[in-house]
């Protein structure tokens, strides 16, 4: 049997066309309890990576968020929604903010669900991950459709991420900072933690150097809908336009028997693929995909390098690319942000913590010579 993507466009965030798109790209691919039980305990998981409002297209929109809220309770589940976002260190109080200010609190209390924190774990495999996954009878996920700057695509897998305790995330990140490493990890979560199903915002996605503030907003108008993670993130790919087993997270989890990323085994449901690829997405700038050919690629990737570094007029010295640099590469000094590129490790944590778009790439010499 093929794996099911609905793709349903979906033109804006009005409530009544989330809710009406959400229910067709769910009832397409097979109607909600086909995936979850009624009356079960659900664990709503969006994509919350840092406190912003819905308008800079980072978190996942909460009205898509509510939507899924809507659909869950037509079938009376007992409803809890949750993320682990990116609150470096030990600084778990800005969870609340990243709730408030991304607007999912606020649809939580009109919605009347708990929304719930990821204070407590317990290890599940290789990793520390929240206990609501063991208080809830189905996962479901909703990530936010957006390049990234070390796996290029962030979206079903990668969304999975967040289910791991905060401070374990920067162990992760220092300890597999390669991307072939660090897309084994992901797959490594998808592979102990398999969402009932799986709702992907793009009505705005974001391209370049996602996936937080130095990201661009992209108009899509899609929602994208599944249970299997690896066709979702091969559709995403090719809307994107890239292969999908150019995204190295879903090569693997696909390697492994996972999912399904060939399209000959994907039935594509509601617009046509075709239909929903536009012009292609910028990348972020630290990728080579579609820039070389594979075999100079594999030649040339150890002298191509990529590192981090800050544009002083943005910086407004807040310290949130200190605190998540796992490899203490940065530090705060008189004239600003500084970087010991001995111990960086190019995973561009601080890149993504930034919130005021103040970290930029900078090249290697081969890199540059030879235009990427």
């Amino acid at each position: 049997m093929k794996a099911k993507v609905s793709i349903v466009r979906c033109d804006n965030y009005d409530p009544s066309l989330v809710l009406e798109a959400a229910r067709r790209a769910v009832d397409l691919v097979g109607g909600l309890s086909s995936f979850v039980r009624p009356q079960s305990r659900v664990l709503v998981k969006p994509n919350l990576l840092m406190a912003k409002e819905p308008e800079f297209g980072i978190d996942t929109h909460p009205e898509v968020i509510r939507a899924v809220i809507k659909l869950l309770k037509e079938i009376n589940c007992k409803i809890f929604v949750g993320d682990g976002p990116s609150v470096w260190g030990n600084q778990i109080e800005d969870v609340g903010q990243v709730y408030q200010r991304s607007g999912v609190k606020k649809i939580c209390q009109e919605e009347d669900v708990e929304l719930v924190k990821f204070d407590k774990r317990r290890w599940r495999g290789k990793f520390p991950m929240t206990t609501w996954l063991d208080n809830c009878d189905f996962l479901v996920s909703i990530p936010k459709f957006k390049t990234h700057d070390l796996t290029l695509l962030t979206g079903a897998i990668k969304n999975l991420f967040g289910l791991v305790s905060g401070t374990y995330k920067t162990e992760l990140h220092k300890n597999y900072f390669q991307v072939q490493d660090f897309s084994g990890i992901l797959a490594d979560i998808y592979q102990q933690v398999r969402p009932a199903l799986t709702i992907i915002d793009g009505i705005v996605a974001m391209e370049g150097d996602g996936p937080a503030t130095s990201g661009k907003l992209r108009q899509l108008n899609l929602l994208l809908a599944g249970s299997d993670c690896v066709a979702l993130d091969s559709v995403a790919a090719l809307i994107m336009g890239v292969e999908p087993l150019e995204v190295l997270s879903t090569r693997e989890s696909a390697k492994r028997g996972l999912g399904v990323a060939d399209m000959k085994a994907i039935e594509i449901l509601g617009e046509r693929l075709e239909d929903a690829i536009g012009e292609p997405f910028l990348l972020p700038s630290t990728s080579i995909h579609k820039k070389l050919p594979r075999p100079v690629i594999e030649l040339a990737k150890k002298l191509i390098k990529y590192y981090p570094c800050v544009e002083r007029d943005n910086c407004i010295r807040c310290a949130a690319c200190v605190e998540a640099c796992p490899t203490k590469a940065i530090s705060m000094q008189d004239k600003g942000i500084v970087f010991d590129y001995s111990k960086c490790i190019s995973c561009f944590c601080c890149q993504e913590a930034c919130p005021a778009a103040a970290i930029k790439v900078k090249k290697s010499i081969l890199a540059k010579l030879i235009g990427l």
